[in-house]
């Protein structure tokens, strides 16, 4: 009797091989998961920056719409064939600016703002970001509409996204 209560208790007394292992694969399995939430984390991230970038270039192209208002129609990037040209209208480190049209403020403007978008977000595929605004003529005592908008690919995504604004223009009356 007294023979089989010590094995007993030497069979008791530890883990086995097989309980370790059991134990490692659970904490592997989970391990696993949180390492896959940890990515998908990361690449949520990317895409809210990427968003709230898209969200503050198209409110800055607006801005600049509202600063220049009587250019109207030389803001739609439709009317630059081979895209718009920076005119030196503002001051940069290598230049002083120069007083500008109008129309060539806004062109500097469109220049300045498509270089920044490009810089901002995401070319895959060799194609750049779009950046895009487009003068829609209003009626008579209408408010000017501008359609701002941006769309990029983000890697690894077959859709493209974008982002897109209107800016009203109300016509003042003049000062008397």
């Amino acid at each position: 009797m007294q023979l089989s209560t010590s094995v007993a208790r030497r069979r008791s007394a530890g883990f086995s091989l097989v309980e370790a292992l059991v134990a490692l694969l659970v904490l592997s399995v989970g391990l696993l998961g949180i390492a896959g939430l940890f990515v998908e984390s990361v690449r949520n991230s990317r895409t809210a920056l990427l968003r709230t970038q898209a969200i503050n270039l198209v409110g800055d192209m607006a801005d600049r719409i509202r600063a220049n208002a009587t250019a109207r129609d030389a803001y739609d990037t439709d009317t630059y064939g081979g895209g718009p040209a920076e005119r030196n209208c503002a001051p940069s480190p290598d230049a002083d600016g120069e007083n500008c049209s109008s129309e060539a403020l806004a062109e500097d403007d469109l220049a300045r703002w498509t270089a920044a978008v490009r810089a901002a977000l995401p070319a895959l595929d060799e194609t750049p970001p779009a950046a895009e605004v487009h003068y829609l003529a209003p009626a008579a005592g209408s408010p000017e509409r501008y359609q701002v908008s941006v769309s990029w690919r983000e890697p690894g995504d077959d859709l493209p996204l974008s982002y897109s604004s209107e800016v009203l223009i109300v016509p003042r009356e003049p000062l008397s």
